[in-house]
């Protein structure tokens, strides 16, 4: 069940039209800026994007600017994950194609991060997720006290029934206007 959403989604995020996905990005973006979960946060969470996913470079930018420390994600064996301090110059392309911290990293405990802003496939109204099956954020999660958040496209909205170890995130931020 999983598994074909997961496939399904992606198939669909895929599919998305460059100029559409563009303009929604900019717009979620945006969004996320403006949200008081993000105006209140000293040290922000986020990830490194696939081509696929909302892009997350115009946030981190911006954060940088606006004076945040911006974390992001590095994974460890037995689906381990930490959040270090972002710096371009210790980014390593990983055999998924996928940039990731590398080097002497400067890791942030959970107690120091204000926003974690959360990627996923497919998403419920609620917030529950279904990520890519590594299941690091849902362990990350389920001991963070800070907020959470996602930016996604209409095709993310699924129904699905959470199982018992899915921590949902607080707000799921979304296109309406192409829905």
């Amino acid at each position: 069940m999983k598994l074909k959403l997961r496939k399904q989604v992606l198939n669909e995020m895929k599919a998305l039209p460059q100029e559409q996905k563009q303009f929604i990005d900019q717009t979620l973006t945006e969004r996320l800026l403006h949200h008081p979960f993000y105006q209140e946060a000293k040290v922000i969470a986020t990830y490194l994007s696939f081509p696929h996913e909302f892009q997350t470079q115009e946030l981190i930018d911006q954060a940088l600017r606006d004076g945040k420390k911006v974390l992001i994600p590095k994974t460890y064996p037995k689906g381990l994950m930490k959040f270090v301090v972002y710096d371009p110059q210790q980014l390593v392309k990983t055999s998924f194609g996928l940039l990731e911290p590398q080097g002497d990293l400067e890791v942030v405990d959970a107690s120091q991060i204000d926003l974690i802003h959360v990627p996923g496939l497919a998403f419920t109204t609620e917030g529950y997720r279904i990520g890519y099956g590594g299941g690091y954020y849902d362990r990350y999660l389920e001991y963070f006290s800070g907020h959470t958040l996602s930016t996604i496209y209409p095709c993310q909205i699924q129904d699905f029934i959470p199982e018992n170890h899915d921590i949902p995130v607080q707000e799921v931020l979304i296109d309406e206007r192409n829905l």
